[in-house]
């Protein structure tokens, strides 16, 4: 995965070019949205704007026409921290509860 702007700060686009460098040029963009209902969607428009104080900032838009592509894929939302990941089942052996009265070897 790739580095993650500090804790804190907002992703700028230099950040987003450094991370997009590291990716094959080729590749599909899509988008993923809401980490509760985890969904992949289709990357549409780039608009430059700026926010409410004059700064520049960015928008990166799904497609015009709303295309989800499914479920996020697991390995993706785990990356992203929005699913927990899935340890395989452990091979060990199984252990019995004990009940308290079992684990005392005195006798009154």
């Amino acid at each position: 995965m790739a580095p993650q702007p500090e804790t804190g700060t907002e992703m700028t686009v230099a950040d987003l070019m450094k991370q997009l460098s590291a990716a094959d040029p080729t590749a599909r963009v899509r988008l993923a949205i809401n980490p509760f209902f985890a969904m992949a969607h289709k990357m549409g428009a780039v608009i430059v704007s700026a926010d409410v104080d004059g700064r520049p900032i960015v928008y990166l838009a799904e497609d015009a026409a709303a295309v989800q592509y499914g479920n996020l894929p697991r390995p993706v939302a785990e990356a992203l921290t929005w699913m927990p990941p899935v340890e395989p089942p452990s091979r060990g052996r199984r252990l019995r509860a004990v009940a308290d009265d079992e684990t005392s070897h005195d006798t009154p």
